[in-house]
């Protein structure tokens, strides 16, 4: 829970890193479920969704997650602008930092679609689709071809970074862990990050070929990245570990929404950041 003394920017930022987690987790268990053959599903994020509606106070879970993460669209944004989390004015810094940008309009969507489903406006298409659609209108522009083909590098290379933390990175590193948890904390943080490198790692190759076969329907996003796994060789077993490294992302995110060092500005120097994004 987020602390009483916290500022705003705060609370969101934990609120956001909670409602983050709460999805992972649905998407992990649902496709864990599926792999063992217990139900479940392998839709992604957005069906992960729609499965609330079926529960008791469904709809207002999905407010309740819908809140959170608009909260972390905000604090990506503010992050990203004002630098809170020191990652510096290098190339390396830019790109982390813009990498949340994209994170922060990305959570807004599904927070956006959160929204619509409480209010019963429908369930729309899946992410599949919405990838399919958002490709085919990049295709459309110039050079769209090599955009999306660029998208697909970034997203894969995304993908091996988190492989590479998982393997050899302090995934606690903005954490301030009590000393008995922070084992296990470290475990979760490795196993959530090697499942999140293996689908970003697929869906980067759905867009590299949709851009060398100039086919949007080609594009696929978690659900089809989880339904790949599934049609492999031993496919149950393949999405079972990624199941199980989601869910484990998904309690990560609760552990980040108490336990993650936040340095967040002020509101009014948030503001200022925006509007200057803004001229």
């Amino acid at each position: 829970m987020p602390r009483l003394n916290s500022n705003p920017v705060e609370v969101l930022a934990r609120l956001g890193y909670g409602a983050r987690g709460a999805v992972y987790g649905l998407v992990g268990g649902l496709a864990l479920l599926a792999a063992i053959g217990s139900g479940g599903q392998t839709g992604g994020s957005r069906n992960a969704l729609q499965t609330l509606l079926s529960q008791p106070f469904g709809k207002i879970w999905l407010a309740l997650i819908a809140v959170g993460l608009f909260g972390f669209c905000a604090w990506r944004v503010v992050e990203a602008l004002t630098d809170a989390d020191h990652r510096g004015s290098d190339m390396k810094g830019w790109s982390v930092r813009g990498a949340h940008l994209v994170s922060g309009a990305i959570y807004a969507g599904l927070a956006i679609y959160a929204v619509s489903l409480a209010l019963g406006r429908g369930s729309g298409g899946g992410e599949d689709q919405a990838a399919q659609d958002w490709t085919a209108w990049l295709m459309s522009k110039p050079f769209g071809l090599w955009l999306v083909g660029l998208i697909g590098l970034a997203v894969a290379a995304t993908g091996l970074g988190f492989a590479w933390k998982a393997w050899r990175g302090d995934v606690a590193q903005r954490l301030s862990l009590p000393a008995d948890k922070r084992q296990w904390v470290i475990s979760l943080g490795r196993m959530g990050f090697a499942a999140r490198g293996v689908v970003f790692v697929i869906i980067g190759g759905f867009l590299i070929l949709a851009a060398l076969h100039s086919s949007s329907s080609e594009v696929q996003g978690l659900g089809g990245a989880l339904q790949t796994l599934q049609q492999q060789p031993y496919g149950w077993v393949l999405l079972a570990l990624t199941a199980i490294g989601l869910f484990a992302f998904g309690i990560f995110g609760l552990v980040q929404a108490r336990y993650r060092h936040i340095d967040a500005p002020d509101v009014d120097d948030a503001k200022a950041a925006v509007a200057q994004m803004g001229r």
